[in-house]
C-alpha cells in the first residue's frame, strides 16, 4: 500500500488539474455513472465533533475510481493546535476492491473543494471577472483564492473575516502566490468585500449571511462552500431567490445545506430553483449564465467523487513523481 502525506499531496495534485478532474467527477455524478450515497454522519457529542464517512465508486470515460473518505469536524482542535479538519481517504482498486493507498485527506479536501468551486467559477462567472472577494481566512479559504485565479485572471482580492489580525495574517501570506496577484486587501466590513466584487468565495462556518443581498453588484458569481448543516447559512435567502442556483448534487444539498432549506422553509423558493447540478452544465444538458448582469449561485456540499476523482489524480501524478512510501498490508 502507498502512503502519502499532506505534503505529498499538494505535490501530487496541482489546482489546474484538480479542477479538470472535479469536472470530470461532477459529469459522472450527473452522468449516473457514479454510486454516491448520502454520506453517513456521526455526531461525537461530547467533544462537539462530526465525523462523516463518504464512499465512492465513479466511472468516467477513461477509468474507475473506488475510494472512501473519512472525515472529521472538531472545532475545539484548534486549541489544542490540530487542524479543525481531519481526514485520510483509502483508495481501493476497482476491479478486485484491494487496498492501493492511504492518502492524508485533510489536504486532499482542501484542494478538491477548492477546484469544485473553481469548476463553478469556469462555468458560471463573467469572463471578464477580475474582483475576487472571499469570506474566511482559513485553509479553505486559501484553496477558494487558489482555484479562482487558476480560470480568471484576478487583479484584485478583498479578504473579510471576523478576527482581523487573521484577515491581514492570511491576506500577506496569500498574497503574490502562483497565480494569486500582490493585490490582496483587507476589507473593514463585508460591504467594502462585496461591492465590487466580480465573484465571491465564502467558506465559513457562519449560521448568518455573512453579506448582505444589496451589497451584491450585478453579475457576480457566488461559490458557497461552508453551510454544510441545516441550521447554517451563509448567504441571504434574498440572493438564492434572485440568482441562478447550480448546485453539486441536489439530493445533497437538499439534505444538508441551511443555505437553501432556509428560503425553501420561508417559502421564498422551490425546488424546482435548483437549476441545475454542475456537471449537467459540464455535460451541455442544462445552460449556465444566461446574462452579464444574471447572479450565478454555486452550492457545493461536498460530495463522494470529488475525492475519488482527486485521489484518482494524485496517485497517478504520485506515481510520475516517484512520491510516497510503500509498505506491506
Amino acid at each position: 500500500m502507498l502512503i502519502l502525506t499532506a505534503e505529498e499531496v499538494r505535490q501530487a495534485l496541482p489546482m489546474r488539474e484538480a479542477i479538470e478532474a472535479m469536472k470530470r467527477a461532477y459529469a459522472s455524478l450527473s452522468d449516473g455513472k457514479a454510486v454516491v450515497p448520502l454520506r453517513t454522519r456521526l455526531p461525537v457529542p461530547t467533544h462537539q465533533g462530526l465525523t462523516l464517512f463518504m464512499p465512492s465508486f465513479v466511472q468516467t470515460e477513461s477509468a474507475e475510481a473506488l475510494a472512501v473518505k473519512i472525515v472529521s469536524l472538531f472545532p475545539e482542535n484548534p486549541k489544542r493546535n490540530l487542524e479543525y479538519i481531519q481526514a485520510a481517504v483509502l483508495v481501493l482498486e476497482s476491479d478486485t476492491g484491494r487496498p492501493l493507498a492511504l492518502i492524508e485527506g485533510n489536504a486532499l479536501t482542501a484542494i478538491r473543494t477548492g477546484a469544485g468551486s473553481g469548476a463553478a467559477i469556469d462555468l458560471l462567472a463573467r469572463p471578464e471577472s477580475r474582483t475576487l472577494a472571499v469570506f474566511g481566512a482559513g485553509v479553505q479559504a486559501r484553496t477558494q483564492i487558489s482555484a479562482a485565479c487558476a480560470v480568471r485572471k484576478i487583479e484584485t482580492v478583498w479578504v473579510f473575516a471576523p478576527n482581523q489580525n487573521h484577515a491581514e495574517k492570511f491576506a500577506a501570506e496569500m498574497a503574490g502566490q502562483q497565480d494569486i496577484p500582490e493585490d490582496v486587501r483587507v476589507a473593514q466590513n463585508p460591504a467594502q468585500a462585496v461591492e465590487t466584487a466580480d465573484i465571491i468565495c465564502a467558506a465559513t462556518t457562519s449560521s448568518t449571511p455573512v453579506f448582505a443581498d444589496a451589497e451584491i453588484k450585478r453579475g457576480a458569481h457566488i461559490s458557497a462552500i461552508g453551510s454544510y448543516t441545516p441550521e447554517m447559512q451563509e448567504i441571504p435567502a434574498e440572493t438564492i431567490q434572485r440568482a441562478r442556483v447550480v448546485v453539486d448534487s441536489r439530493s445533497a444539498v437538499l439534505a444538508e445545506t441551511g443555505d437553501l432549506l432556509t428560503p425553501l422553509k420561508a417559502g421564498l423558493i422551490t425546488e424546482a430553483h435548483i437549476a441545475a447540478e454542475l456537471g449537467e452544465v459540464v455535460l451541455g444538458r442544462k445552460p449556465g449564465r444566461q446574462s452579464a448582469d444574471e447572479i450565478t449561485y454555486f452550492k457545493s456540499v461536498g460530495v463522494a467523487v470529488q475525492d475519488a476523482l482527486a485521489a484518482q489524480t494524485v496517485l497517478k501524478n504520485a506515481q510520475d513523481l516517484g512520491l510516497g512510501q510503500t509498505v506491506k498490508f
